[in-house]
């Protein structure tokens, strides 16, 4: 960024650096405050400060005339043309455009009610609503314009261009004259500009690479504000209309806002990143500012964002959660209080905007759901980008941007009388794909992906017809003259390989109207599988070729039906089709690939049929040319021959200086020949994938020019095709003959060209949108002039290529389409000449022919997925096998059903033959082989179909698996209804299913819960405060005690250490005397401390005076709980209880004991019914058996005395429900048989249909259960009539006597068969009351069942709410929780300190006392009289320097001692020196002064160290102990402050307890009653709405009153003990008076006893405790001893003296004689160096020097000799004077040594290092 201009002109900027991209928040600096200001500072600056802010704005505003005006000749983009060419710079005029670039963001701009203006390439293109005329601007640039944008005024418009520092000019509407020039905004393009509210500052975004953000001051071309916008495109910036210092972009997954700010240093621009938070990130197109601040944007999936603050307040969206436009949202308005949405689903929609502007979401989805008020759909086809209102106030009139290619005109009033939306312009949305004009007329065809085709009349400047398919147009050709004589045919490729032939004409003669014309389909086939790229039809009209993506070129018959010839394959994709001239011999196809293969291929001949099975053709003669780049060695040549060249320049200057040196006869140095080394050569490169193919055209037959794309443009290529053909079409590498150099296309091929008609003018499309014109010299196959051309840039620079060029059939015209979607047409004559010269002319409309049919429909290819016209065949081909093979096989079968019969024949005969003659089974076979081949096959057919089956059986496995899971294994108990036998009464089981897994998660965290409870911490802030504070209490008198009974222990052991009789050095009666004292004393020590700890545990038992009694505590909380104005539940200010307060674990483990409860009630039940089932099995067993004993009893009965057998009762089939699922062998087969009879029903049936088995096979079970009953029955009847016959005849042949013994017998079996019966009778009655009594119970059950149903309901329905309520909750109970805990860590560091405190408080109170006893021990020391005890006072008080210990080294320590004495006196006060100077200042405190004791001196010493020791100890307490009390006082602060903050949370948390308890009492609740419990009467009658009436439980009712009762007596009492209470307090008062008054006695009379004893107070206690001094005994003992042993040790000492005296003398003897031989050695010695001077004397003045030195240092040595013998008598004196009594005792002195001679030098040396 550049630093702004302090002198602002017309090319000056003024603008800051920005901050890195990276920051949130990019402030701007500017130095021109006064061009903005916010409100705030606005208001808040002074009178003289905006007086002067004006006057320099109007000064800055009178630099540039308000009139002033730019020409717009010089600074539109010109055509440009190679010098010297002669070509006129207007030898083209823009005639027309066709084409709107609808694919551009924001292309539409309304002026006035009757002009848009939107942006076409490099043209602005003027649009009159009504009449259609156009009207252009060209960009001043050449490189292209990036956004529009009208003033609010509509006075004037921004254009901002696009290209290298392209500039934004504002124009003057409607006279379009360039008003201002913005300069320097971005680097490359401007994606969009805006102007504020007013008009007065334009705000302008740019593309890569900067993304600049740029606020201009657009009337005086000043740049107030700059700054990088995004590191992604940005696609809008607006100003807000309500805050003009604010700003908004959106882009690429961001939306940004800023905010220009007055600061000190100028303007600031501050940029906030939106941030998506949960939401994900999205693309923004559109957005709108809300007057509050808030802005509502669009997102990619249809739904509005609500943006506060930078953050997403909320996501609007429909109800059900549906998105609120089925695609993007592209655009705001903001409009009366409606919100109006548009977006590429083609709606557009209203909103409330005072709904979204406070829109809040109650969960944490973040969605607010909400419907439109109004919506209007466009139409299916329409996507709607951009919207721009009429500028009238009243008018509701807008038009929409269709990128579908179109613009709308809108009414948005909503009335009953809106008009329909209505199409003011239509055009091609997107890529132009196929492009061609008519041979004879003035017409153009276009095609493009948008499905449609469009005639256009480029003369009369209109568009005549368009036709829309189902599939997207890739390629057109209007057909040549010789194949439609009309010029009214088209060839036109569609994306899904289908070729349509389309008849032009026109149907006013049919129809009786004018100018209307259609396309008429005449032909529709699909030769291709890919999009079809090429179409072109043979010079002679007869053959038409087209080319497709998927490498195929297909040949077609032209006529009147097209009919396939064949097609041939190729190496790529077709990119074009170029039939050879008429000028060549051979008609030949030159085939040219997207990847830079060229084919040449014969063409076919007509009468030819290819082969049945397929359209490929294999004869016909192709050549192939492989394109091999050859630009990296063109560069290579053209390196080396500049570098030769260059060369040989030097070579032929150095030849000329050297000619000159020559004639002028001088000669030149020889010159070294420098050899530079040379660059490297640029290597040779083969792009990989090769460069694309764009187009090319045949020069002579098998030659041809291409124009190459990518790394190989900046040439075309001259080519020709290799008479070796033999190698593969991909393995092949062709380089071209030769090339031209095109100028400046390196980066900008050529990719579109044609000629007109007479090959005078080549016109080439550029990838760059430009277009160029050659003139030819025609022949010019060779293309060598080439040379000189025009240019003009007209589409899009950067994304508009060309992609066809043409000129009309008369040269008149050339016609242009891009990329861009744009069509052009240019005109050779200018706009007056041209029309003229066409003024009788127009173009002509084929007319249809006569007698056709209008109504004759032809096939359409409308499914893309038809087959193509070879892929039919092959089709066609296969079905032919397969009929053919279908047939051999139907013969086969037929001959082997023949053999079949004639064997089985055979067989039968063989049956029929005798025994012998029979042929056995085996010999029937020819080979066993082929047997066991059989049985091979079919075994191994059987494991395939098992193979193919095992999915489908593992299918039906998993699914009768999940079944049984589902319906069954969840089943605890199905229902199983137990009938009577004698009666129509039945029970019937619950129908149980299991508890589910999720229940019993819930059971066991319901169960951990239950146990654990609340946390620790919970319980502990739930306890009561005062509880609390008792706790403390106790724990802090615990202490206490600890601490004492800690201290007592310690000094007993103590204690009884120095009293311990062993060890001691005491005998005799001294000793027992002392020992018994000790003992006495001991004793008496025992019972002090024993009375001390009686004492002291009655204290700690001491309740303090706010403590309470525990019992009266409870009896208070109790009577809290349970006494009082207690509110319903129903109150608004009713408190829920701690223990009363539900959440979802709470509730949720209710609804889990009830589900439990149910499930096991249930479930006892179940066991009871199925018992009773099961005792109905055994009854009806038992029933059988009797029913057998009794019909073998009546055997022997008589029929008529025979009692009818009661029927044997069996269990019914819904008593055993679970034999449903048991099935045999028997029940699938017959399952598979019904299913067999029922297989030609419809499918869609098979659901009902397998339950209607099902049920069907029920129902036969049932019928063979009845069937099986009746026979049972039947076969009774008869076994009883055969008896009865049987009887009959035996009867007839009784005797008398057997008679009569009959007649006993039949008695006993008559007696036998009553009993039997009776029996049977008796179990049925039993078993049916057993039925009902457990039917009464169950019945009890359910009404229990219903009520526990109806409690789980309500359970449920609490389970809901507090589920809404969780979240909050949740919330407010952690928040109140963290209070909770930051109050408990404040507490607890509260205690530390507190307790930190009071060990600081006794450790200063310990060091006092320790004080105090330095200095009583100091006092003492100093005894009475001491004439030196103000000398000791001043060193013991003396303060000095004291160094904080730490390790030193031995070196340090020794520069201290030697430095302690000058340091020592440093810091002294002033007082300390006077009382120095008062006390005898002569003295030096530091050394013990003459007579004084040396003892107490270092005494004093040593208690002046400890006393500044305990001085230093006790300051660092304070010190500590100060820190520690402004910390205790900021945690106490603190504690405040959390203890309001927790107060807090607990009444929110209560308020919302408050609202959760309104929200359940809403609930419905059932309460069945019945009328006996109804109290709630009105005049006796029970009221018809019992909505006032309350419902309590009996019991609780019966409680309270009971409670009554219970609260009169216990208020009697109450008051008796109150009574006795208060006599007791009394009597307790005036018995504390009384021994207070005793106490005061017995103390005085103690002390009286005291003073007459011993003369003043003492302790009792120590004189108690006193017993002989056992120590000073043994002390004094210990003395003796010592002085005995130290005698002894003297005189040892003393002899030890006396023999190193002896020594001493012995050696000093040895030393003399040795000095004495010594001194003769040296008077010899001297008597030699005598004679060796004389001879020194002899050798001059040189060894003078060296005499001088020796006598020197002789003399030094003489004098260290008397320094030491000086020294030497001082320590003898020493050593003598620390040998008398009280010194010392040392080593014996040495004795003074004899004088040394002064002449021995030497010897006095030796001596010393002797």
């Amino acid at each position: 960024m550049e630093d702004g201009s302090a002198d602002p002109g017309p090319d000056s900027e003024i603008v800051a650096s920005a901050e890195p991209e990276g920051n949130t928040q990019t402030e701007m600096e500017v130095t021109t405050e006064e061009k903005f200001k916010e409100p705030a500072a606005a208001e808040g600056g002074e009178e003289d400060d905006g007086r002067l802010a004006e006057e320099e704005r109007q000064a800055l505003q009178s630099k540039i005339p308000v009139d002033l005006y730019y020409d717009y000749e010089e600074l539109c983009s010109k055509p440009f043309t190679t010098a010297d060419s002669g070509l006129p710079v207007n030898l083209l005029h823009l005639s027309h455009s066709f084409g709107y670039d609808c694919k551009r963001r924001t292309n539409l701009q309304l002026l006035d009610e009757r002009t848009l203006f939107f942006v076409a390439g490099n043209l602005l293109v003027f649009l009159d609503i009504k009449t259609k005329e156009q009207r252009y601007l060209r960009s001043c640039s050449g490189g292209g314009i990036g956004a529009i944008m009208a003033h609010p005024s509509k006075r004037y418009f921004a254009v901002a261009e696009k290209g290298d520092q392209p500039n934004v000019i504002i124009y003057e509407y409607p006279s379009l004259r360039p008003y201002r020039i913005l300069r320097g905004g971005t680097e490359q393009a401007y994606t969009f500009v805006a102007f504020n509210r007013d008009g007065s500052l334009v705000a302008s975004v740019g593309s890569a690479p900067d993304y600049m953000l740029t606020v201009w001051d657009w009337p005086q071309e000043q740049v107030m504000l700059r700054s990088k916008a995004f590191s992604q495109d940005v696609y809008k910036v607006t100003f807000s209309p309500d805050n003009p210092g604010q700003l908004t972009t959106c882009g690429s997954g961001h939306i940004k806002f800023w905010k220009i700010a007055n600061t000190f240093t100028g303007l600031k621009l501050q940029g906030l990143l939106g941030r998506f938070g949960k939401t994900a990130l999205t693309d923004i197109e559109g957005y709108v500012e809300l007057p509050d601040g808030k802005v509502l944007s669009g997102t990619e999936w249809g739904n509005m964002l609500l943006w506060d603050g930078g953050l997403i307040k909320v996501e609007i969206c429909r109800k059900g959660g549906s998105k609120c436009h089925a695609g993007v949202i592209q655009q705001f308005f903001l409009e009366e209080g409606e919100l109006i949405t548009i977006g590429t689903d083609g709606a557009v929609r209203t909103w409330d905007f005072e709904r979204i502007d406070t829109a809040d979401c109650a969960d944490d989805s973040g969605m607010f759901e909400m419907e439109p008020m109004n919506e209007t759909v466009i139409g299916q086809n329409v996507s709607l980008t951009s919207m721009v209102k009429s500028s009238l106030s009243d008018s509701l009139i807008c038009y929409a941007q269709d990128s579908n290619g179109g613009i709308w005109k809108l009414d948005l009033s909503f009335t009953i009388a809106t008009q329909d939306p209505e199409c003011v312009y239509s055009s091609h949305a997107g890529v132009i794909q196929g492009m061609d004009v008519s041979g004879c007329s003035h017409l153009m065809a276009t095609t493009a992906l948008d499905r449609s085709v469009r005639i256009f009349d480029f003369l009369a400047k209109k568009e005549l017809t368009a036709n829309r398919y189902k599939q997207g147009g890739t390629t057109l050709t209007w057909a040549p003259h010789r194949v439609s004589s009309s010029g009214g045919l088209l060839a036109v490729g569609f994306e899904d390989g289908v070729v349509r032939l389309l008849g032009l004409c026109s149907v006013q003669s049919l129809r009786g109207r004018s100018d209307n014309v259609e396309l008429r389909l005449k032909q529709a086939f699909k030769p291709h599988n890919a999009p079809v790229t090429a179409i072109a039809y043979e010079r002679n009209g007869e053959i038409m070729a087209t080319g497709s993506a998927d490498c195929t070129v297909f040949f077609f018959i032209v006529g009147d039906r097209y009919d396939p010839i064949g097609f041939v394959t190729v190496p790529g994709p077709v990119q074009s089709l170029e039939w050879s001239p008429q000028s060549h011999e051979k008609n030949m196809l030159l085939i040219l690939c997207s990847t830079g293969h060229v084919v040449e291929v014969q063409c076919p001949d007509p009468e030819s049929k290819s082969s049945d099975n397929t359209y490929k053709l294999h004869s016909l003669p192709t050549r192939h040319f492989n394109f091999t780049s050859i630009k990296s060695r063109l560069r290579r040549e053209a390196e080396i021959a500049r570098r030769q060249a260059l060369k040989e320049k030097r070579q032929k200057e150095r030849e000329e200086r050297l000619k000159e040196a020559k004639e002028k006869g001088q000669e030149l140095p020889e010159e070294e020949e420098e050899e530079e080394e040379e660059e490297e050569l640029p290597p040779l490169y083969t792009p990989d994938p090769p460069s694309p193919l764009h187009c090319g055209l045949y020069s002579k037959p098998g030659e041809f020019w291409l124009s190459m794309g990518g790394y190989d443009s900046g040439y075309v290529y001259y080519c020709k095709f290799s008479e070796d053909q033999d190698l593969e079409p991909l393995e092949r590498r062709d380089e071209p003959v030769s090339f031209i150099p095109v100028h400046n296309t390196d980066q900008d091929p050529i990719r579109a060209l044609c000629f007109n008609s007479s090959r005078h003018l080549l016109v080439c499309g550029m990838e760059s949108g430009s277009i160029r014109l050659y003139p030819l010299q025609p022949p010019d196959y060779q293309l060598s002039s080439i040379q000189d051309y025009w240019a003009l840039s007209i589409h899009d620079n950067h994304y508009g290529h060309v992609r066809q060029v043409r000129c009309s059939y008369d040269d008149q015209f050339v016609l242009t389409t891009g990329e861009d979607g744009n069509i052009f047409s240019f005109s050779l004559l200018p706009e007056e000449e041209l029309q003229k010269a066409l003024q009788c002319s127009r173009a002509k409309v084929p007319s249809p022919r006569s007698g056709l049919k209008i109504n004759i429909m032809v096939p359409d290819i409308d499914d893309p997925r038809a087959y193509s016209i070879e892929t039919a065949k092959q089709k066609l081909e296969m079905d032919r096998m397969r009929r053919e093979a279908d047939l051999r096989k139907q013969a086969r079968r037929q001959k082997l059903a023949v053999l079949q019969t004639q064997f089985k024949v055979l067989l039968k005969q063989n049956q029929k033959l005798p025994e012998h003659v029979r042929l056995h089974r085996a010999e029937f076979e020819l080979d066993r082989r082929f047997r066991e081949e059989t049985e091979r096959l079919t075994a191994q057919r059987i494991r395939e179909v098992r193979k193919e089956m095992a999915w489908e059986e593992e299918r039906h496995r998993i699914g009768l698996k999940k079944l049984q899971e589902r319906f069954w294994d969840s089943l605890v108990t199905d229902t199983v209804t137990v009938v009577a036998f004698q009666t129509d009464h039945r029970i019937s089981t619950y129908r149980l299913l299991a508890l589910s897994d999720k229940l019993h998660q819930l059971k066991r965290r319901g169960s951990h819960w239950a146990e654990t409870g609340p946390s620790d911490p919970e319980r502990q802030q739930n306890r009561p405060p005062d509880q609390n504070k008792d706790n403390a209490t106790g724990q802090r008198d615990s202490v206490c005690v600890c601490t004492e009974e800690e201290d007592v222990p310690a000094q007993t052991v103590l204690q009884s250490h120095v009293g311990q009789p062993g060890g001691s050095k005491l005998v005799g009666r001294q000793a027992e005397k002392l020992r018994k004292a000790a003992e006495k004393a001991e004793k008496a020590k025992a019972k002090i401390e024993k009375r001390k700890k009686e004492w002291a545990e009655l204290y700690a038992a001491k309740p303090s005076e706010d403590c309470e009694d525990p019992e009266d505590v409870r009896a208070i909380q109790l009577a809290q709980e349970t006494m009082g104005d207690f509110k319903l539940k129903t109150a608004k200010d009713y408190t829920v209880p701690e223990h009363l307060r539900m959440n979802t674990e709470k509730k949720t483990t209710q609804l889990v004991i009830l589900e439990e409860k149910i499930y096991t009630l249930k479930t006892e039940m179940n066991i009871r019914i199925l018992a009773l089932r099961d005792r109905k099995v055994e009854l009806i067993s038992q029933l059988r058996s009797q029913v057998e004993q009794l019909q073998a009893l009546q055997e022997h009965l008589p029929p008529e005395k025979r009692r009818p057998v009661p029927a044997v009762p069996s269990l019914l089939p819904e008593e055993t429900p679970e034999r449903k699922l048991q099935y045999t062998r028997t029940t699938l087969e017959r399952y598979r048989a019904l299913r067999a009879k029922r297989a030609p029903t419809d499918r869609t049936e098979d659901q009902e249909e397998g339950q209607g088995l099902l049920d069907q096979l029920e129902q036969e079970n049932k019928d063979s259960h009845v069937e099986g009953e009746r026979v049972q029955s039947h076969s009774e009847e008869q076994k009883e009539e055969q008896s009865e016959e049987k009887g009959k005849g035996v009867c007839e042949e009784l005797t008398e006597l057997e008679q009569e013994m009959r007649e006993v017998e039949e008695i006993r079996s008559l007696y036998l068969q009553d009993t039997l019966l009776k029996q049977m009778e008796e179990q049925m009655w039993r078993f049916d009351a057993e039925l009902r009594l457990l039917r009464h119970e169950k019945l009890q059950l359910d009404v229990q069942m219903k009520l526990a149903d109806l409690r789980h309901v309500t359970l449920f329905q609490e389970l809901l709410l507090l589920k809404e309520f969780e979240k909050r909750e949740n919330m407010l109970q952690e928040r109140l929780n963290a209070r909770r805990e930051e109050q408990r860590d404040l507490r607890s560091k509260l205690g530390e300190c507190k307790q930190q405190l009071e060990q600081k408080r006794r450790e200063i109170q310990r060091l006092q006392e320790k004080d105090k006893a330095i200095n009583a021990t100091f006092q003492a020391s100093l005894g009475e009289n001491n004439k030196f005890a103000d000398f000791l006072t001043k060193v013991f008080k003396k303060k000095i320097k004291r160094v904080k210990k730490k390790e030193k080294t031995s070196t340090e320590e020794e520069q201290e001692d030697s430095n302690e004495d000058s340091d020592e006196d440093s810091d002294w006060d002033d007082e300390d020196f006077d009382e120095e100077s008062e006390t005898g200042g002569q003295l030096d405190d530091s050394v013990c002064p003459p007579h004084c004791d040396p003892e107490l001196f270092e005494n004093a010493v040593k208690l002046r160290e400890h006393r500044l020791d305990l001085e230093e100890l006790l300051t660092e307490e304070k010190k500590n102990a100060d820190a520690l009390r402004k910390e205790f006082d900021s945690l106490a602060k603190k504690d405040k402050i959390v203890q309001s903050s927790l107060k807090a949370a607990e009444s929110d948390l209560e308020l919302f307890n408050r609202e959760k308890q309104q929200t359940v009492n809403e609930l419905d609740v059932v309460a069945p009653l019945r009328l006996h419990q109804i109290e709630y009467l009105n005049n006796g009658m029970v009221p018809s709405k019992l909505g006032s009436a309350l419902v309590l439980n009996r019991q609780a009712l019966y409680a309270l009153q009971n409670r009554i009762k219970e609260l009169k007596q216990e208020k009697t009492e109450q008051k008796e003990l109150y009574k006795h209470a208060r006599q007791q307090h009394v009597q307790l008062i005036h018995d504390c008076k009384h021994m207070e008054t005793k106490i005061q006695e017995l103390e005085a009379r103690c002390e009286q006893m005291m003073l007459m004893k011993f003369g003043k107070l003492v302790d009792l206690e120590i004189l108690q405790t006193l017993s002989g001094n056992r120590i000073l005994e043994e002390m004094r003992q210990e003395s003796r001893i010592r002085e005995f042993a130290y005698i002894k040790e003297l005189k040892k000492w003393e002899d030890k003296v006396t023999e190193a005296r002896q020594a001493v003398t012995e050696v000093t003897r040895q030393h003399t004689e040795r000095l004495v031989r010594m001194d003769r050695l040296l008077n010899e010695q001297k008597f030699l160096e005598n004679q060796l001077n004389q001879r020194r004397r002899k050798m001059g003045v040189r060894f003078q020097g060296r005499d001088h030195f020796d006598e020197e240092e002789r003399e030094k040595l003489e004098q260290l000799v008397e320094t030491q013998a000086q020294e030497i008598q001082s320590v003898q004196r020493e050593v003598s004077f620390l040998s008398q009594k009280g010194g010392h005792v040392l080593a014996p002195g040495q004795p003074v040594l004899p004088p040394i001679p002064s002449g021995g030098g030497g010897a006095v040396r030796r001596a010393v290092d002797y």
